[in-house]
Order: C-alpha cells, then sequence, then structure tokens
C-alpha cells in the first residue's frame, strides 16, 4: 500500500499588515521549515504536528510512504501569489513523479483551511482542487485541518473526509493526523465514500471566545462528540472559523462523513440547531490595557502565582506582527513590578542588543515595526541566546524553535522583554527558560497570544486577564472592513437578530 504525504499550512489574516512570501515558509520560527521529499518523515517524525501522527499510524499499518513537500508559515497577511504557486507546483509535481513511478492507494494532506492567498481567497479548495485533477475523483483523499479553518463546501466535496483538531489550545495536533490516516485506511479498505453533509453557521465568533479548555466551546465539543457517536459518523467535523478572512467562506462550519445521506444530515442538523440556540452565549468582551495591567498589579501584590496577561489583539497566531507596544508602554506607565513581555519581534532592536553585549545600556526604539507605533526605551541587556531550543509544552514539544538572535532586556525598575529576530507565538514556557527566566517565579507574564498560551501557562497562572492594546487581530472582528463575506453573516454573535 503506497500513501502519499503532504502539508501546506497557514493561516491568513485579509487585514495584518504584513504578507506570506516564499521566505516565510523556508524559515517559519516555532516549526521546521520547508521539507522536500528525503529530508520530510525524519525531520517530521519528532515533532507535534499532525503529520507526525499521521506517520506513526501509516508506518504501524505497513504503508510504503511517498513524502511530498510539507511547509508552515507562521499566520500573517495572505500568501503572494508566488509563494502559492511555488509551494502548490512542487507538490503537484511530487504527486505526479509518485504516480509514474507507480499506483498510490490514499493521500494524507495536512492543510490548515483558513489560508488566503492572491488570486485564491479558498487557497486550500484550489489545491485539492490541483490535486484531484492529477489523481481523479477516485483516489481517497483524507485532510488533518486546524479547527480555525473556514471550511468551505469545495474542500468538504474534493476531500473523503476533513478531521479538525478538538481542541484550542492544539493539544492534539498529533491526534488529528493520527485520526485522518486511520479514515484514509478505512476509505482504502471500504472501497467507496461516505455519504457527507455540510452546513455553515450564521454568526461568527470571536477569537477570545474559541477557547475549549471553558464553556462555551468546551459545551459545543461535547455535543459534537454525542452527536458524532448517535448518528455513527466516520467524523462530525466541526471547525470554529477564523474571523480575519473576507471572503465568502468564512465562519464556522459543520460537515459529518456517514453511511448514509440522512445520518449525515441529521448529525449537521443536529449541531447547527444547538449551535444557533446558544448564539448569545458566543459574545465576550476583554479588558482595556490600562485596565488589565490595574488589575494585574493589584493581584500581583497577593498572589503566589504569576498573574497572566493576553495581549490578544498583536497574537501572532492570528496574524499579528508580535511588535506593538501598547501593553508594553501601559506596564512601564503604570510601573508594573516583576513584569516579564514576551516576545517582541523586532530584529533591529536585538542585533543592537548583541552589538553592544550583555551588561551595556543601549537606546532603542523598540518594535512598532508593522504599525509605525515603536517606544523608545533605555535598555539594559541582561542576557543574549541565538534564540535556537527546542519546545516544551503540549503544544510544541518536540518542535525545534528558532527565534534568532535573541536578548532580554530590561526597560524599566520593575519590566523586562524578550526582543527576538522571528515572530513566534508565546505559546511554550521555554521561550522564557531558554533565556533564563522561570516563568513561575514572576509576578506578571504578558504574552503576545489570544488562547494558545492556556496550554502550557494557565497551569501556573493564579488569573488570566486578556487584554486588548492596539493590534490588527482585533477582539472585535466585526470593526473590519469586510466586503466580501456572503450576505446574512452575523459579525458578532446575537448581533441583528
Amino acid at each position: 500500500m503506497r500513501i502519499a504525504i503532504a502539508g501546506f499550512q497557514h493561516e491568513s489574516h485579509s487585514f495584518a499588515p504584513l504578507p506570506t512570501g516564499w521566505r516565510e515558509f523556508l524559515k517559519p520560527g516555532g516549526f521546521p521549515g520547508l521539507q522536500r521529499g528525503a529530508t520530510l518523515i525524519e525531520t517530521i517524525r519528532p515533532t507535534s504536528v499532525p503529520t507526525a501522527g499521521a506517520i506513526e499510524v501509516l508506518e504501524a499499518a505497513g504503508a510504503e510512504l511517498v513524502p511530498l513537500t510539507w511547509c508552515f508559515a507562521n499566520p500573517a497577511g495572505p500568501v503572494t501569489a508566488e509563494a502559492f504557486e511555488r509551494i502548490a507546483a512542487l507538490l503537484v509535481a511530487e504527486l505526479s513523479d509518485a504516480l509514474e513511478q507507480a499506483p498510490l492507494d490514499g493521500i494524507y494532506l495536512e492543510l490548515h483551511g483558513a489560508m488566503v492567498a492572491v488570486g485564491h481567497d479558498d487557497a486550500e479548495g484550489e489545491l485539492l482542487r490541483r490535486i484531484r485533477a492529477v489523481v481523479g475523483e477516485e483516489l481517497p483523499i483524507t485532510v488533518s485541518l486546524d479547527p480555525h479553518a473556514n471550511m468551505t463546501r469545495r474542500m468538504v466535496e474534493l476531500a473523503d473526509a476533513l478531521v479538525p483538531y478538538r481542541t484550542y489550545p492544539h493539544v492534539d495536533m498529533k491526534p488529528a493526523g493520527a485520526q485522518a490516516s486511520r479514515l484514509l485506511l478505512e476509505r482504502i479498505k471500504r472501497g467507496r465514500p461516505w455519504a457527507r453533509a455540510f452546513a455553515e453557521i450564521d454568526f461568527l465568533i470571536p477569537l477570545t471566545m474559541q477557547c475549549t479548555l471553558v464553556s462555551p466551546m468546551a459545551d459545543v465539543l461535547a455535543e459534537r462528540a454525542r452527536l458524532e457517536k448517535l448518528h455513527g459518523c466516520a467524523e462530525l467535523a466541526f471547525c470554529f472559523g477564523f474571523p480575519y478572512a473576507d471572503f465568502p467562506g468564512c465562519g464556522v462550519a459543520i460537515a459529518a462523513y456517514a453511511e448514509t445521506p440522512e445520518a449525515a444530515q441529521l448529525a449537521v442538523a443536529g449541531l447547527k440547531t444547538w449551535m444557533d440556540a446558544r448564539e448569545p452565549d458566543f459574545a465576550g468582551g476583554v479588558a482595556s490595557a490600562e485596565e488589565g495591567v490595574a488589575e494585574a498589579i493589584a493581584l500581583a501584590r497577593g498572589a503566589s502565582r504569576p498573574i497572566v496577561m493576553a495581549d490578544t489583539q498583536d497574537n501572532p497566531g492570528g496574524g499579528g506582527h508580535g511588535d506593538t507596544t501598547g501593553l508594553l508602554a501601559e506596564l512601564i506607565r503604570q510601573d508594573a513590578q516583576g513584569a516579564v513581555l514576551g516576545l517582541i519581534n523586532d530584529a533591529e532592536s536585538a542585533a543592537a542588543c548583541h552589538a553592544a553585549g550583555v551588561g551595556a545600556t543601549v537606546q532603542l526604539s523598540l518594535g512598532g515595526k508593522s504599525d509605525g507605533v515603536p517606544l523608545a526605551v533605555t535598555a539594559v541587556v541582561e542576557a543574549l541566546t541565538d534564540g535556537r531550543f527546542t519546545g516544551t509544552g503540549p503544544m510544541s514539544k518536540g518542535n525545534p524553535i528558532d527565534l534568532g538572535p535573541t536578548a532580554l532586556i530590561r526597560v524599566s525598575s520593575g519590566v523586562r522583554v524578550i526582543v527576538v529576530t522571528r515572530k513566534v507565538q508565546a505559546l511554550d514556557q521555554a521561550l522564557f527558560t531558554h533565556i533564563g527566566v522561570e516563568p513561575a517565579a514572576q509576578k506578571i507574564l504578558a504574552l503576545k497570544s489570544s488562547v494558545h498560551f492556556r496550554a502550557h501557562f494557565q497551569p501556573i497562572a493564579e488569573k488570566v486577564i486578556v487584554v486588548a492594546a492596539p493590534g490588527p487581530v482585533v477582539a472585535d472582528p466585526a470593526v473590519l472592513p469586510f466586503t466580501k463575506l456572503r450576505p446574512g453573516l452575523r459579525l458578532r454573535p446575537g448581533a441583528n437578530r
């Protein structure tokens, strides 16, 4: 049995300030760079990504793996036409070469599901179309997705099964790849596709309300599991949507794969009805930076564990550049003692710190490269690293992380900052420990993240405070200048009802 495996992952923010080009796929912080053929399996095997789970399952089944192309870039603006065409061409050409050598029995793909490329708003749908054009309609294809996928009808029609992760923070990436591969093996064995059904939910869910550790999303996932079992679905795919993509397919969607059309339709209709009845539960707010910092300072005085602050609107995992300084400026203004902010993505400032050396005092125009609002600081360089280490947390364990030249600086009597050369979301404690900062020993931890930080930082937190300082990953997507969304889609849960 010959199985081709490939991956092309990007989450695209239509309004983010910087596009995603070819180079961003070659050296993404926090994940392996672009892999082709011979290097793919051994590079991906020790990581936490879905393809690592697929490799385990398929090898255990005795399959001959045919590696194609695998790549990932950190969330940002839409993928450039050049990058999309080059990567899609690589993948399809390698697939064609594999077919020339011998027949394939199936294909496993690791996709995100929320990629927007210049010229192709539904980029995954377009990639699947090109793959189907090469392999035909009958060859089984299963796909793992990030649950922030904007899952489209086209994607559902072109793949035999779509398998989103069940968690946010995404601590089940490998299991999702494994499940997609098990379904691929089952699809090959059964010799025919499952019946499918698809539905869209008519309201967007803010990113800060999508965490599956708490209600309402924890309740949704429990209901999803119940309906999947009740109707005997091979998979009941529930995607939260990525509410920053300006195209008609943006939003929450459900797909079911079952023995009969009736079972698939009942499963989809059941979850849609459940979601619709609870729409107001998905609305939520966040604190301002001023309010959040004041609360953190007050709580930290008597806390035995860190107060964790999430700078949600500059989340690198949602398309932010990781370099806005609004929260940092507020921490300094309010004289927050024992605070560490991670990470500010600023290659120029990191280079200046490395040139000056440990112990030096440097004048920096820190951050603000994406929005034109840097912060002038006098900084003392406390530590320097090359930014290379291995992830240790639930989401990143085993992943090679490369921040580029990295510096720990003190910018006031109570506030320190980790400055990096490549943007990475603050979702792993190793981002701090590798430069000598023990997260659990800090009074206040300010993190560039929306939800993923919770997997590794919430267990050590006295309290989590989500704040909205200036940044492109707005807590309320309704404020964005959308022009392409489908008619009737509510930008806020419960609005206009």
